[in-house]
């Protein structure tokens, strides 16, 4: 019958693992982007106010973070695949 009292000591007696230190290069990627995710909320709260937007059939109105989202998005799906396209090719 194992002894409860020492398992129990032995835990509490155990040191924390030390922790370990960030380099530089880990700190100053971590600042970059708390830095850039400062900048896009003002740059979203900056652009909130409403836009026309003319599509081929027709206009509507949205807010101009929206469209500008929205027109990153589409860019970066169409860049993808000429990428892929041209991948192929080669």
């Amino acid at each position: 019958m194992p002894y409860h009292g020492q398992q129990a000591m032995s835990a509490s007696t155990q040191t924390p693992a030390p922790k370990s230190k960030r380099s530089n290069r880990e700190t100053a990627r971590t600042a970059g982007l708390v830095l850039l995710a400062v900048l896009a909320t003002l740059f979203a709260v900056l652009n909130v106010e409403s836009v026309e937007v003319n599509w081929i059939f027709g206009s509507g109105q949205a807010p101009l973070i929206v469209v500008i989202v929205l027109s990153v998005l589409v860019g970066v799906v169409f860049t993808h695949f000429a990428e892929r396209r041209s991948a192929k090719r080669r």
